[in-house]
């Protein structure tokens, strides 16, 4: 007897809570704050085709938010400030002087070797329309079929 009482004192000395009776525990752990949240998804913003690429009419070439880069040759910029192919070519990058800085622009060439800006009075106007190949027709045209 005297043995199983010494054992039970040496365990209540041995425990915390025998002694302070049940002690309550939490049953949800703290949750803490967060500082930015990352609640959207990403927008998949930027370039989608990058210099020399080839693009077809309606190509995405750039996302942006604002205009990072200003529309230029056979490109034009939608509503959410996209900027798209009109005609199939490469792509070009390029810089122009504007009011005290540059600018940065996007065109599409219709020949690889091009550069752009396109100097128009040494190799003229860049011709591209949407259905009609004119480098197929030539300067003189067949005469055709003589009507009644």
């Amino acid at each position: 007897m005297s043995f199983s009482f010494l054992a039970r004192c040496c365990e209540t000395v041995r425990s915390p809570f025998s002694l302070l009776g049940s002690v309550r525990t939490a049953t949800k752990r703290a949750g803490g704050t967060v500082r930015n949240h990352g609640g959207s998804p990403g927008k998949r913003l930027g370039l989608k085709k990058f210099s020399d690429q080839h693009v077809i009419p309606g190509n995405i070439i750039v996302r942006q938010r604002g205009t990072q880069f200003h529309p230029g040759q056979n490109v034009r910029m939608g509503r959410d400030h996209t900027i798209y192919a009109t005609a199939p070519g490469f792509v070009r990058f390029y810089k122009q002087k504007w009011l005290r800085g540059d600018r940065k622009f996007i065109g599409v060439v219709l020949h690889r070797g091009e550069k752009l800006p396109r100097d128009e009075t040494s190799l003229g106007r860049s011709r591209y329309f949407g259905l009609v190949d004119l480098t197929a027709f030539t300067k003189n045209r067949p005469s055709s079929q003589t009507s009644a």
